[in-house]
């Protein structure tokens, strides 16, 4: 029995990480460090009293704190000293195509997603891998392949 195919492009919603791990910018890097290899995650949605600010990278804090050679200072280095760029910030109802187009327009990893302000979730350039291998999976016949 095959799967069947799906018949509208879902929303970020339904493929997104709910409930994602976050940190407050007032708390130490190091912490946020921890808390990513802990986890195994890359990216980590920053919040301050509550409100949603940005997201910082594995990639951010290696920067900041291969900027900061001395080791007093790198252990002094809280979630705020890191640049939070731009974040791309969508609805629970925005369309998964939208977003992925908007994702690869941007050069970007991440996507926060929220509801009503308050963030509900992530999703991120490893979970739209994951998805599309199985779109590809319920979608295709996965025979051999018969290129050489």
């Amino acid at each position: 029995m095959t799967a069947s195919k799906p018949e509208r492009i879902p929303s970020i919603k339904a493929v997104m990480t709910p409930f994602p791990w976050q940190v407050q910018s007032d708390e130490p890097l190091a912490a946020a460090r921890t808390l990513m290899r802990e986890r195994q995650i890359r990216h980590l949605p920053v919040t301050d009293c509550g409100d949603l600010v940005g997201v910082i990278t594995e990639r951010d804090i290696a920067l900041v704190e291969n900027a900061t050679p001395d080791a007093a200072e790198r252990a002094a280095l809280m979630v705020r000293d890191v640049p939070v760029r731009d974040s791309y910030i969508v609805e629970l109802s925005e369309s998964l195509d939208a977003v992925l187009a908007e994702m690869a327009s941007r050069h970007i990893g991440s996507v926060l997603v929220v509801k009503r302000g308050k963030l509900a979730g992530i999703f991120t350039s490893t979970d739209a891998c994951r998805h599309f291998s199985q779109f590809l999976r319920m979608a295709f016949d996965s025979g051999t392949d018969d290129v050489a």
